[in-house]
């Protein structure tokens, strides 16, 4: 057989053609990871956040619970939750020892009165400038 001397003169010889699908594969796949990561570090700071036990919340929610009915129970209660909120500013700490100043005379006795109305007037000035 004599095909094998033919010469072939329109079939061009075969070429080397650039595969970068695998890269494309890699680098999707990396990107896909990384935001994976970081919805799964958000999600988990904000179930870790949600419940943590923030005591500047339960003293405001105390503060607005209470009544002032019982005068010598409230000053001490005023008194005590009121001190978390003083260091806030210089505001908060000037109302807060002038709301100790009038609570002062409710504290310490057997038998103490109502709250007059200036002693409630300082502890709804000192509880409405509270921020949480």
């Amino acid at each position: 057989m004599q095909a094998k001397d033919i010469p072939l003169h329109d079939i061009k010889p075969l070429i080397e053609i650039q595969e970068y699908s695998m890269y494309y594969l890699i680098a999707i796949s990396v990107v896909a990871l990384v935001l994976f990561l970081a919805l799964a570090y958000l999600a988990f700071n904000y179930i870790r956040n949600k419940n943590k036990f923030n005591i500047r919340k339960e003293h405001l929610k105390l503060l607005h619970a209470i009544e002032l009915k019982n005068a010598k129970k409230d000053a001490y209660d005023i008194t005590f939750y009121g001190a978390t909120f003083m260091n806030d500013s210089e505001r908060h700490k000037k109302a807060y020892e002038l709301l100790v100043e009038h609570l002062e005379s409710y504290k310490y006795r057997k038998d103490v009165d109502s709250f007059d109305e200036e002693t409630k007037r300082e502890f709804d000035n000192f509880v409405g400038m509270i921020d949480v």
